[in-house]
């Protein structure tokens, strides 16, 4: 018998219970309810609604599975008077996130070995896999300060990028509080990782616009059906990582001199304002900035690629940044007049048109909202629609697991991978080592983007199908 009750259409609830203060909602439509294993996310769930200044509710995402406190798909907002930060409540890679770069270049003008040619370009440029370095590591040491406190807007400033890509950043690519000096040694040594792409679910992942919903929106963003397109997923890599090692440990220790009950040690916490809480907060708040600059570099590095195999300057296949969004965040924002720290674990900002936040250029949509499926399916940009606030501007970022990794190497075979990839190009590696980031280890991604679209909170503005996918080795 499951312990979720229905709450409304695609909306099912976990009443306050024990030491529950506040209710869990779970976003599900009605085939990912009856398809849902009921796992140790929805306990994480509710752990969560038991810390101290919580506000009701506590939500679960569409593609919510299990994780290391916070499940991944967990949105969790805090009193910023009363409340608590976790920093396994944002997460190991801070500020994973996605951008997607539009083209004016037809697909069915680049043969295979065109297309393969692009993708070496961009390996050698970008090393992908767990602990790889960067290429730039004379610049990065001698400028990690700069990439740390200023974020994107110093790197354009030193040629990585176009002045206009500002405008199309959540935050415009750098936000305010980090303070390298709340970093430790050890995750310093770590941030030799810019321009990078991890391993994991993480990749680069070129394709094209299949269909188009919404034609005012997708005009605003450039997205022409038929036309290649880039996605870029990564995020703060080992340096993102090591400050949430860090400050977890941290707060573990310090959670009973705040006389905090933990109901588990993925969710240590400390108040907001304890002088830890803060650290935190400058801490990852230089890892985010480290992220943005990440993907700010791979996304020069990809134009010089293309220049490189197809001719001529990057500007003549448009190459234009439509947007890049944060994953794994916690940031004060006001909700309905109510100032709130909001933890997004695998969860993305979602405004609606006519927020303030939104960049000028999307004021009148709302921004755009880029959600990859898995490797070889769909992914979507989507867009909020107003009623958004009532799950903290908040919406899934990805498919979600159906299968953990250990899992997923087991019952997937060779075969049954090449079959759901099809003529999907795959680069470098054996597909062995492909399986557990196997589309079959992921939940339906029309289904998850169905969850919101099908209550009115989002709306669908493109489907993206892949063309080649470069992952590296390894699980971050």
């Amino acid at each position: 018998m499951s312990i979720m009750e229905p709450a409304g259409k695609n909306c099912y609830r976990i009443p306050r219970r024990g030491k529950m203060k506040a209710d869990v909602l779970v976003y599900l439509n009605r085939p990912l309810y009856h398809s849902f294993a009921e796992d140790q996310s929805l306990q994480q769930l509710m752990d969560a609604a038991s810390l101290e200044g919580v506000l009701d509710p506590v939500i679960g995402m569409p593609d919510i599975h299990s994780g290391f406190g916070l499940p991944i798909g967990g949105v969790m907002a805090m009193d910023p008077e009363r409340g608590l930060v976790s920093a396994g409540a944002v997460g190991m890679d801070i500020n994973c996130g996605v951008r997607l770069l539009r083209t004016n270049i037809d697909p069915e003008n680049l043969d295979k070995s065109t297309l393969r040619a692009l993708i070496k370009a961009i390996e050698k440029r970008v090393p992908s896999g767990v602990g790889k370095k960067s290429k730039h590591e004379a610049f990065i040491s001698k400028n990690f300060e700069e990439l740390i406190h200023e974020g994107v807007p110093f790197l354009i400033n030193q040629g990585y990028g176009r002045p206009d890509d500002l405008s199309a950043i959540e935050d415009g690519g750098r936000i305010s509080g980090a303070d390298l000096a709340a970093v430790s040694k050890e995750a310093r040594k770590r941030g030799l990782q810019l321009s990078t792409i991890g391993g994991g679910n993480h990749f680069i992942e070129l394709g094209y616009v299949e269909t188009v919903f919404d034609r005012p929106a997708a005009d605003i963003c450039g997205l022409r059906e038929g036309l290649l397109t880039i996605l870029i997923h990564t995020g703060s890599r080992g340096f993102g990582h090591q400050i949430c090692t860090d400050y977890t440990s941290q707060m573990k220790k310090e959670a009973a001199t705040h006389n905090i009950d933990l109901p588990s040690a993925g969710l240590a916490s400390v108040p907001i304002n304890s002088d830890t809480g803060r650290r935190y907060l400058a801490a990852m708040a230089c890892a985010i900035n480290f992220a943005f600059c990440n993907r700010q570099w791979i996304t020069d590095d990809v134009r010089k690629a293309f220049s490189s195999v197809i001719g001529g300057p990057d500007s003549q296949f448009d190459l234009g940044l439509v947007y890049d969004v944060a994953h794994n965040t916690a940031r004060f924002e006001a909700i309905n007049g109510k100032e709130m720290l909001i933890h997004r674990k695998g969860a993305t900002r979602a405004l609606p048109p006519g927020h303030p936040d939104n960049p000028r250029l999307y004021l009148s949509t709302g921004h755009p909202v880029l959600i990859p499926g898995s490797m070889g399916t769909a992914s979507y940009v989507i867009r909020a629609e107003p009623g958004i606030n009532m799950i903290y501007n908040s919406v899934n970022h990805g498919a979600g697991r159906v299968l953990s990794r250990r899992a997923a190497k087991k019952q997937i075979s060779v075969e049954e991978l090449k079959g759901r990839l099809s003529e999907v190009l795959v680069s470098g590696r054996s597909y062995k080592a492909y399986l557990d980031e196997a589309p079959q280890a992921y939940k339906d991604i029309e289904m998850v983007i169905d969850t919101f679209v099908e209550i009115g909170l989002s709306s669908k503005v493109a489907r993206l199908l892949p063309l080649a996918v470069i992952k590296g080795e390894g699980s971050d």
